[in-house]
C-alpha cells in the first residue's frame, strides 16, 4: 500500500498547493511507514520530478501527451483513474484547486473510492485516512472516515505545512503510456484567457486585502490595490461588491465566491456577513477595518480598526512605505 499525490501544475511549474499536498502526502507515508509516490499529467512535464522528488516522493508515474498540455478533465480522468485502478494505492491526495475540486471526484466515481473535500487535517486511524473539513458555512468541523479500500481526499490550500524540499532526493520515474480515445478529443480547448494582475492566486495567497461595500465605488478600490502591492498581496472582494459590478467575480471570497487561508486577512469596508465569513474565517489573522463598532467581522478578527477607512487605509499605507523603506 502507498500514498499517492496527484501534482497539479501550471506554466511549467508546480503548484503551492501540489507542495502542501505532496509535504502532507510524505508525513502520512512515513507516519504508516510505506512509500509516497507522485502522479504528475501534461506536455513536457518531465523536468518537473526532480522537485517532486525533493518533497518526499519515492516515484514518479509520468502521463505526457499534446493533448494533456492543458486540463483535460475526460482524458485526466481515464488515465490517472486507470492507474490508480491497475495499482491501487491506498491513499490519494490533491491540492484543492479548481482543477483539484474538478478532477478527484471524477476519478473517485471511476474507481469507486470514497473522497472527503476541502480537508484541513488528515489523520491516519486504524490504518485507515480519517479527514476533518468545515461544513455548514465553516459553523462546525466534521469528521470523515472510509470505507472504501481507496481513500482521496482534497487539501485546502495554504493550510497544510509545507517541508522544506531537499534537492539531494531523487525517484524513480514510470513513463505511463497514453492513447487517446474519441472521448478524450470531444472537447478541445480553443483559447485560455488569463487576466495577468502580477498578484498572486488568490486562492494560493499569503496575505490578501479585500474591499467590501464600504468602498463605495469601483474606483475607490485603488486604495486597496495599493495596499495590496505592497504588502505583495491578493485583491479580493465581498459579495457585494462583487454584485455591484465594482470587481469581477473572479475576486469574490465567500461561501458563493473563493474559499481562501492565507496568513494575513484583511478586511476593508466589509461588515461580515456569515457568507464572507464562511471563506475566509480560517485565515491565520484577520485585520478588519470598519466604521461600524458593532460589524460581525470585529467578532473574527485578531485586530480591529473602528474608523473612516478612506482616512485609516491611506496611513496603513503610508506606514508599510516608511517600513519598508526602513527594510530597504
Amino acid at each position: 500500500m502507498s500514498i499517492w499525490v496527484i501534482a497539479d501544475h501550471r506554466k511549467g511549474g508546480l503548484r503551492k498547493p501540489a507542495l502542501e499536498a505532496l509535504s502532507e502526502g510524505k508525513r502520512l507515508a512515513d507516519q504508516m511507514g510505506t512509500a509516497m509516490e507522485a502522479v504528475i499529467a501534461g506536455h513536457n512535464v518531465e523536468g518537473l520530478c526532480n522537485e517532486i522528488a525533493s518533497y518526499g516522493a519515492e516515484k514518479v508515474y509520468v502521463i505526457e501527451h499534446e493533448l494533456l498540455t492543458n486540463y483535460n478533465p475526460p482524458a485526466y480522468a481515464r488515465v490517472i483513474g486507470d492507474l490508480i485502478k491497475e495499482r491501487q494505492p491506498q491513499i490519494v491526495l490533491m491540492g484543492g484547486t479548481m482543477t483539484g475540486r474538478d478532477l478527484m471526484p471524477r476519478i473517485a466515481a471511476r474507481v469507486g473510492a470514497g473522497l472527503a473535500p476541502d480537508c484541513i487535517k488528515l489523520e491516519i486511524v486504524d490504518g485507515k485516512l480519517k479527514a476533518i473539513r468545515p461544513a455548514i458555512a465553516g459553523k462546525v468541523r466534521v469528521e470523515i472516515g472510509f470505507k472504501s479500500e481507496i481513500q482521496m481526499a482534497t487539501l485546502r490550500p495554504n493550510v497544510f505545512e509545507k517541508l522544506e524540499p531537499d534537492t539531494s532526493k531523487t525517484a524513480d520515474i514510470e513513463k505511463v503510456p497514453f492513447e487517446p480515445t474519441d472521448l478524450d478529443t470531444k472537447q478541445k480547448l480553443l483559447e485560455f484567457l488569463s487576466k495577468e494582475t502580477g498578484r498572486p492566486e488568490l486562492t494560493e495567497a499569503e496575505t490578501i486585502v479585500s474591499g467590501g461595500r464600504g468602498m463605495k465605488g469601483p474606483e475607490n478600490f485603488a486604495l486597496i490595490e495599493e495596499l495590496a502591492d505592497l504588502l505583495g498581496a491578493a485583491v479580493g472582494a465581498s459579495r457585494a461588491a462583487v454584485d455591484a459590478g465594482w470587481r469581477p467575480q473572479s475576486d469574490q471570497v465567500g461561501q458563493t465566491g473563493k474559499t481562501v487561508t492565507p496568513n494575513l486577512y484583511v478586511a476593508v469596508g466589509i461588515s461580515g456577513a456569515i457568507q464572507h465569513l464562511a471563506g475566509m474565517s480560517s485565515s491565520k489573522h484577520i485585520v478588519a477595518i470598519n466604521k461600524d463598532p458593532d460589524a460581525p467581522i470585529f467578532n473574527v478578527a485578531d485586530f480591529g480598526v473602528v474608523g473612516d477607512l478612506f482616512k485609516v487605509v491611506p496611513l496603513v499605507t503610508e506606514g508599510v512605505k516608511k517600513a519598508k523603506a526602513q527594510e530597504g
